[in-house]
């Protein structure tokens, strides 16, 4: 079978859906994959399975906003894809892939699997975008072989609006791979505790949050550290570059950049903070659960299905900075004892709920 891929991140496809992919390659089938070049396709390539590789279809095309004219192109990118690859299904993720490629599969009469990975900044915020994007998705997706969504409360919300009604499915996120992200022995508070936060450094997702919380815990609770792991959503970088390092100098932050692998990071915390607005379901959890991390998340259907309230993590109030502080106040107060109990319970729910071969297993099914 002539499996092809519509992305937008190759960073995101080999971190999160690289077994799929090892996958597909092992049972036979061609994979090829269209999405924009970065420094992180040669990750792609470098996968294999079988005797085969992926192969890589650079189609450049902007990750976030919409004009309507380039747009088109991507539009008629795919269109042209589909006439030169031929393929027997086509596998998408991420908004502009499921819209734009989900159309060009259903006027070209081919399979198309997509996947809901969140519903973004445009439909959360509400609005004639948000209007606009849904009528873009319920035409797109209407003849889609299949609708996976990532949370329940996404898959709530779009069936209210008309899509994936007959079509749609759910998935455990991306899953979490259990063999890469063992459990590791919750380490001593001796000398503090740490909370990690791994976040692309943008707005929604919550990092102005977890900045403010970070300058008034440390205010009453000297000994503990702040640690920040993520990459700059570059149209904020001047609003939150400058913020970094003050709390830098202060003593308050450690900022660490981007890390492809947080494990040995977050072996090394404490508790991991998600102050997250919207989510499709949070693969920076599902991977600190996996850990033995208890975690501290924003009440959003992307987060909190995840961990067990008041068992393998603790909720606040997305956007709510007392509401992050006092859930952090309330980790604080828990014994050692209680924290590593915590992370224990963490990773026997993902183990029970979330392991990656069940998604795997999701797309070996629907491909038959």
């Amino acid at each position: 079978m002539r499996i092809l891929i519509l992305t937008n991140y190759a960073n995101g496809l080999y971190l999160f859906r690289r077994e799929l992919l090892q996958a597909f390659l092992s049972d036979g089938h061609e994979v090829f994959v269209s999405l924009p070049p970065d420094e992180n396709v040669e990750k792609l390539t470098a996968i294999s399975a079988g005797g085969a590789s992926p192969q890589i279809i650079e189609t450049p095309f902007e990750r976030r906003g919409m004009n309507p004219l380039r747009d088109l192109k991507l539009f008629a990118a795919y269109r042209r894809l589909l006439r030169e690859q031929r393929p027997d299904v086509v596998l998408t993720y991420t908004i502009k892939p499921n819209i734009y490629g989900g159309l060009a599969c259903r006027l070209a009469h081919v399979r198309c699997l997509a996947n809901v990975t969140g519903l973004g900044t445009a439909i959360e915020h509400g609005g004639i975008l948000s209007s606009i994007l849904l009528t873009m998705y319920r035409v797109s997706l209407k003849r889609a072989a299949k609708v996976f969504f990532q949370n329940r409360g996404n898959m709530d919300f779009l069936r209210r609006h008309g899509i994936g009604r007959d079509n749609g499915d759910l998935l455990p996120g991306s899953g979490v791979n259990l063999t890469e992200h063992p459990y590791c022995a919750y380490p001593s508070e001796d000398e503090g505790i740490t909370f990690l936060a791994v976040l692309r450094i943008m707005r929604d997702k919550g990092i102005g949050e977890y900045f403010a919380a970070a300058e008034r815990l440390k205010k009453v609770h000297p000994s503990l550290s702040f640690v920040l792991a993520g990459e700059y959503e570059e149209e904020e970088r001047s609003v939150w570059e400058p913020e970094i390092r003050r709390l830098s100098e202060a003593g308050i932050l450690t900022y660490v950049g981007h890390i492809d692998h947080v494990h040995d990071l977050m072996a090394k915390c404490h508790a991991i903070i998600h102050p997250s607005y919207h989510e499709g379901l949070s693969n920076v959890l599902l991977e600190a659960a996996a850990c033995g991390r208890p975690v501290l998340a924003s009440n959003v259907s992307g987060c909190t299905a995840t961990f067990v309230e008041g068992v393998s993590g603790l909720r606040f109030e997305a956007g709510d900075v007392p509401s992050l502080t006092d859930a952090a106040e309330r980790f604080l107060s828990l014994s050692l004892k209680e924290h590593v109990e915590m992370g224990k319970a963490g990773r026997e729910f993902v183990e029970a709920h979330f392991d990656r071969q069940i998604v795997i297993r999701k797309y070996r099914e629907a491909l038959k």
